[in-house]
C-alpha cells in the first residue's frame, strides 16, 4: 500500500471537512500519548496548521501523561493538561442506589466520559472541533466507550485498520517510538490490547480487510464482538412509524 498517498487523503479530507464545516476553528484532541492521538494530531496539523491544533491531556488521578507533553512540543501544537482527577464522588453519590455495586466497566467507563465532557467544553472556548481519534480496528469490536472516546465531530482514523494507521505514522515521519507504541488503555492495573482481546490485532486487521481468520474460535470471537458492539458506531436510531402529524 501507498501510504504517502494514503497520509495525503487523510490530510486532504480533513482540510477538507474543516473548510465545510469550521473554516477558522481549531482542532481539538485528547492526547492519551498512543498512536492513534499522535498521529491523528499529526495529520490535523499538516491539514490545518500546527497553530489550529490543540492537544489536551487529561490525565486521572495518579495516572502519567504517557508522554503527551512531549509528543505536542514534538509536533508543534498547543498543549493544555487538564487533569480530570478522582471520579469516586460519582461513584459514591450513585452507589447508595444499587445493592450489588458497580461493575468494573461501569467504573472504567466513567473517566472516558469526563473526559469527552472536558474536550468539548475546551473546544466551544477555544472555537473548536473535538476530533474523534479511535480506529476502525477498535470501532469493529466495539473497543470504545459509548459517549467517551467514542464521540466527536470528526473522526479522521475511522476507516482505517492499526496497521494502516501505523503506516501513514511512518509517512509522516514520527518517532517509531510512538508510532509502534503496543497499545494500551492506560487503566490502572491493565494489560496491553492485545491481551486483553485474546488475539493481536494482526489479526484482527487481516480478517476485516481481507475475511480470513485461520482459527475458527478467535473468529466466532471477533464476531460475537462485532454483533454486540455495531450499535456504537451507527447513527442515533429513530422511530421509523407515522406519528400521525407533520415531521420536519
Amino acid at each position: 500500500m501507498d501510504y504517502n498517498a494514503l497520509k495525503d487523503a487523510c490530510v486532504a479530507w480533513i482540510r477538507g471537512w474543516f473548510e465545510k464545516n469550521g473554516p477558522k476553528c481549531n482542532a481539538v484532541l485528547g492526547m492519551s500519548g498512543g498512536k492513534d492521538s499522535t498521529i491523528a494530531a499529526a495529520l490535523c496539523a499538516e491539514a490545518l496548521g500546527k497553530d489550529r491544533v490543540v492537544g489536551i491531556a487529561m490525565p486521572a488521578d495518579g495516572q502519567s501523561l504517557n508522554g503527551a507533553d512531549e509528543i505536542c512540543s514534538y509536533l508543534g501544537i498547543r498543549y493544555l493538561c487538564l487533569p480530570i482527577g478522582k471520579v469516586e464522588s460519582e461513584l459514591d453519590a450513585l452507589g447508595q442506589y444499587l445493592e450489588g455495586g458497580f461493575s468494573l466497566q461501569t467504573v472504567q467507563n466513567i473517566p472516558p466520559r469526563i473526559r469527552m465532557t472536558v474536550l468539548y467544553a475546551a473546544a466551544q472556548s477555544l472555537d473548536g472541533m473535538v476530533a474523534n481519534t479511535c480506529n476502525l480496528s477498535e470501532d469493529y469490536i466495539g473497543y470504545a466507550t459509548l459517549f467517551g472516546d467514542a464521540a466527536g465531530s470528526f473522526s479522521p482514523l475511522r476507516k482505517l485498520c492499526v496497521r494502516e494507521v501505523i503506516g501513514i505514522g511512518h509517512a509522516l515521519g514520527l518517532p517509531s517510538r510512538w508510532v509502534e507504541k503496543i497499545p494500551d488503555d492506560g487503566l490502572p492495573g491493565s494489560c496491553p490490547d492485545e491481551e486483553k482481546f485474546g488475539f493481536s490485532y494482526g489479526t484482527l486487521d487481516k480478517y476485516i480487510r481481507e475475511g480470513v481468520c485461520e482459527d475458527p474460535s478467535i473468529k466466532e470471537k471477533i464476531d460475537r464482538m462485532h454483533r454486540r458492539n455495531v450499535f456504537k458506531t451507527e447513527i442515533l436510531h429513530i422511530p421509523a412509524f407515522d406519528p400521525g402529524f407533520p415531521v420536519l
